[in-house]
Order: structure tokens, then sequence, then C-alpha cells
């Protein structure tokens, strides 16, 4: 019998014994059957605890467990030895050789860190496991991937999940690992950031136990403080604010060395229900999905009516291929095509959170106006992407308010950056009142932020003497309170450069001269407050408070891992010779709905040590 780490122990699932249990996706309970040496074996049940049931249900991607009925299942396994084929098989089956004394803690990430012993039968008819069955294992499946309208059964609110989260993963489960305090999200420090860990914050998510956990800013650098440092979770703790740890500013932590994760998560069959064809290269092709019609798995294309930026990341997360950079609605180009592209899907509209496409809202019966043939629906993929984010506190520190002459605004009207009012104006005469703000804006994803379209389609602008590379950039408004527009910038497109870039990180962007454009990783490209179009046109707009709010590639143009980023909003108040802006934060900042209780605040701020 061998004895020790299961350190030849490579994967684990559960079979299922219930008929009704086959059906459904993902498998929460079955038989424990472990991959040991390249076969599947079953392990018995003696010594069994539910902390070796923990440890099963966080590999496969589950954050709890819960018991079993023992007494069951034990009638289920007397009646199946009672068989004298079923008995026979069980005894004789080589790839079933039975698992003993699975020894957890219950804070493993994996198996093959508990205490494990072997006893393979070889070829003697005797009992692998004298008096004992199968181990049997119940887990819990997180939200995401509940079936609809299951009611929850882990205890925790939403808001207690929303105090940590994951930035610029490619897949489901991964990321920067950003935790919520005092109302600013911030990243953690990579020192002493370990498997455990890294656990705590995957099932705190709904996901199961770490697979990964990564250091060195793997999956891109946070912006903003960085809270925690050196965490000590056991393993147990229900969040990360319940591990002791250090504040991230005491022991010189950068955002280079901001902590990330892949956690395991659920087999829900999604990837097996997609597939690409005919492109150039594994990453791209035309979508075929797999849909049931009267019951019958079938395989077609998608409709590409309505098909956008945010259908395609869908697709290329559910495919396993990371983030979307180019949505494609004409796929007749590439080679290898199918001959049969029945279209089985249309209509679709995704939010973006969906794991698959099947998720999606779509059409009942398939419509799609202009059959199949060249409009089908393609993606292509990559492992990584940019992530624009809006400086807001420079936003706060630098609006003002100028009335500039109609003389000085010729190109900014060309240009489109005063309100329709201006349009009927005694020009060069009279004046313009404008909210002038400065911005800066970051990339923090892992790929440089570049033009949706090359040279060729860029816009020429003779006013201001360069190129615009990129259309609706950003919008600038102004809104009431409950949200309606009174005022815009009318930011119709965007010269992008980097302007300043960290120390030691070479400027690779510049708009002079026909220069390439883009945002290199961690280089920010900033537009002063003084620069021709940068403001908002509030002439016609009366004292009062509002909300200024500026986007960031508002309609998806261009590819980012995160889109929640992108928006900044303020309050301002106008008395109609001055104007103020406070509470600047871009639009993940906080919330709305989960503040942070003071017990919960007060936990936090104990555990920093």
């Amino acid at each position: 019998m061998a004895k020790g780490r299961g350190r030849r122990l490579e994967e684990v699932r559960l079979k299922p014994i219930l008929a009704s249990a086959k059906k459904h996706s993902p498998v929460t309970e079955g038989a424990v059957e472990v991959k040991y040496e390249g076969h599947w074996r079953q392990v018995c049940d003696q010594g069994w605890t539910m902390n070796n049931s923990r440890v099963v249900c966080g590999m496969l991607g589950f954050p709890s467990e819960v018991p079993v009925d023992s007494h069951y299942y034990r009638k289920v396994w007397d009646l199946k030895m009672r068989d004298p084929k079923s008995r026979l098989k069980s005894l004789t089956n080589k790839n079933s050789f039975w698992i003993h004394q699975v020894t957890c803690l219950g804070t493993e990430p994996h198996m093959a860190k508990c205490q494990v012993q072997v006893a393979p039968v070889r070829g003697k008819l005797q009992p692998a496991c004298p008096g004992g069955m199968h181990a049997v294992v119940s887990c819990v499946a997180g939200p995401r991937f509940r079936p609809p309208k299951t009611k929850p059964q882990r205890k925790g609110s939403r808001a207690e999940e929303l105090r940590v989260r994951l930035r610029s993963g490619a897949q489901v489960g991964e990321g920067r690992v950003e935790v919520l305090v005092n109302r600013q999200w911030g990243t953690v420090c990579d020192h002493r950031w370990n498997l455990i860990s890294a656990s705590v914050v995957c099932r705190q998510l709904g996901f199961g136990s770490a697979r990964e956990a990564l250091f060195g800013a793997r999956l891109g650098q946070g912006l903003g403080p960085i809270h925690l440092s050196e965490v000590r979770c056991r393993g147990y703790e229900r969040t990360l604010s319940d591990c002791p740890a250090l504040e991230g500013s005491q022991n010189g932590c950068q955002h280079e060395n901001d902590a990330a994760v892949r956690c395991n998560v659920p087999n829900m069959g999604f990837q097996n229900q997609v597939r690409l064809a005919g492109g150039r290269i594994p990453e791209e092709g035309l979508l075929e999905v797999q849909v049931e019609v009267n019951g019958v798995p079938r395989w077609g294309s998608v409709c590409s009516e309505n098909w956008g930026l945010t259908e395609a990341m869908v697709a290329c997360r559910q495919l396993g291929l990371g983030f979307a950079i180019h949505a494609h609605k004409e796929t007749w180009y590439w080679s290898g095509m199918p001959r049969a592209q029945e279209v089985v899907m249309s209509g679709v509209r995704c939010s973006g959170t969906e794991l698959a496409l099947q998720q999606c809202q779509r059409h009942g019966p398939v419509h799609c106006s202009h059959g199949s043939g060249r409009f089908l629906a393609g993606v292509s993929c990559m492992d990584s992407a940019p992530d624009l984010v809006m400086n807001a506190q420079l936003v706060q520190e630098t609006a003002y308010l100028e009335d500039r002459p109609l003389s000085q605004l010729y190109c900014a009207h060309e240009e489109n950056c005063l309100s329709k009012s201006a349009d009927h104006m005694d020009w060069p005469y009279g004046y313009r009142r404008l909210l002038r703000f400065s911005t800066q804006i970051y990339n923090l994803g892992r790929t440089d932020f570049r033009p949706k379209t090359g040279r060729e389609s860029w816009v020429w602008h003779q006013c201001h003497r360069h190129y615009h590379s990129i259309e609706v950039f950003t919008h600038y408004d102004l809104l009431t309170l409950n949200g309606s527009k009174v005022a815009e910038g009318h930011k119709a497109s965007f010269c992008l450069e980097d302007t300043n870039c960290p120390t030691g990180l070479q400027r690779r962007y510049a708009c002079a001269n026909f220069g390439e454009q883009g945002v290199t990783v961690g280089c920010w490209d900033t537009y002063r407050h003084d620069i021709d179009c940068q403001w908002v046109d509030i002439t016609d707009v009366g004292p009062g408070n509002y909300i200024f709010q500026v986007i960031v590639n508002p309609h998806y143009e261009v590819a980012e891992s995160d889109f929640s980023n992108n928006m900044m909003q303020c309050r301002c108040k106008y008395d109609g010779h001055r104007v103020w802006l406070h509470n600047c934060h871009t639009g993940n900042s906080y919330p709305a709905n989960a503040e942070l209780s003071l017990e919960q605040e007060q936990r936090l701020r104990n555990n920093l040590i």
C-alpha cells in the first residue's frame, strides 16, 4: 500500500449515481473518482470527511460542500453489490482500483496536497474497500453556475462578494485581485501571496479553490491604492477581509507587484457547444454553435444582424480564447468554409457577462433577413486586451469656466465641439461659456490600445493639423440628477498618443508627422484643459446641481478587458458664475448599493496589523 502525499493524482471528477443528476450541468453530486497514474479510480469512503469533500468541491470549481444522505447511497451500493456481475466487475476492473484513507485539512487547493493511501488490487478477487463503498460528495455551485431559479444555499450576501473582484482576466474566474476599502477599489500586493489566500478570494466570488496564485502583475497593473500586503489566510476564512494583512503602503509595494489569481471553475459543457471554422489562424473564424431543435442537437451558423463586440466577447470567452478583438459581420472571404451554413441562431444580444451565447437573448424562431451566405457572424480572439481608465482626480482638480470669444472657436465649430445653438449666432461676435478640464487616460491592460482602423481610414483635420484615428472616442456630457442630458462636448474623434510613460518605459505612439497612434500599456494620453474641444459647452445651461460624465470608448469600438471602468462621473454645482466638481469617480470605483458597514470596516482595519 503506497502512502504519502498524492503527488501523482491528476484530476478529480464526480460520477453521477442518480439518473436525474446526469442531465444537469454542472454535476454537483456523485461518486468521487480520481485520475491516478493515467487511470480513473474510485475512492473508498472509510475515514472520508467533510474536509475531503471541501477539497474535492474546490477542485471542481465549487465554493462549498454539503453533507450527503449516506444511508440512501448505502442502500444503492448494497443493491449493486448483491448483483454478482456488478460485484465481479468492481473487483476485477484494473481501472477502478480504490484509493484509501484520503486525509485533508480542507484548506488544500488540490487533493495532491492531502495524505493519500493507495491500495491497488493486483488480480486478487477480494474487496478493495472492506465494509465500505465509494465516497460520495455533494457540492454547492456559485451563483453564476446555478440553474435558473435555484435558491442560494450558501451563507453570505451579494454585497459581501462585491468587496473583492477580479479584473483583466481572459477567462471566467481569473484576474487581478482588487478589494474595496473606504469606498475605493485598490489592489493586493503579492508579498506572501499564495494558493491558500488566493483560494479564499476564489470561494468568496463563488468559484472553487485557486488553480494558480499569480505574482508580478501577471494580469496587468492596477491604478490607485494598494490596500493589502502580506495577506495571511489560513484557508477557512469566508472573505479576504477576515485574513490578517498589512497595509499595502507599509512595505514599499508598487503596482508591478499586484497579485492575481486563476480559480477553478465548474465544467458547464459550454465550450463543446461552439466552434470556429474557416479562419486563417485557430483564434479566428466563422462561428458555429450547437442548439437543440425539437430536442435534437444541431450545429449551424449565427446571423450577423446586430452582431457586435459584446456578443463576440461572450463567444471568445466560451471558446476559451480570451477576448474578442473583432466582431466580423461578413465571413465569406475565409478559406475552407463548410458547405452546410444553416443559420440556427439570430437576433443575439448579450450583456457581456454571459458564460455562453446560449445564455444571451435571441430570436425564438430564427429570423435572418439577409439569409446565410456571406453575412454570417465570425470572431477574432486574443488572450490579452487593453484597458482604458480615466484619472478622475485630475478632472476634479482642473475644472473651471471660460467665456471664449467666437472669433477663437472657428476650428472647434468645424469639428462640432459646440452646442447646436452656436450655429445660429452672429459669428464672430459673442462668446460661448465652456466647462473646461483636463483628462488623463491610462492603459492598464496587457496590450496596447490601437485604433480600430488603419491609417488609410484616418481623417485629416486641417484646422488642428493632425489626423484623427478613431471616431467617437469620448463623450463629455452634463446630465440632470435624474440622468437627462442638458449639454455635451460633441467630442467626435481623437488623436491617440503616449503623452507620458513611467520611467523606463519608452513612448511608442505620437500623432506628429502622421505617426503611429495608440496608447502603450502602462502609459497615458493627456488632454490638457487648454486644448481645443476639451470642454462641455454649457452656454444654454441654467444654474443648478448636475452630474458631469465622461465616457471613453463609449460604443465599444475597440476591445478592452474591462468596460466597467470606462465611465467617470462627478457631482457638479453651477451657480451661474462658478462651477465646482466633487466626488469624481470611475463607474466601478464603488458599487452604489454596497457601502461597507461600520462592522465590516472595523474588522478590516483590525486585521491590518
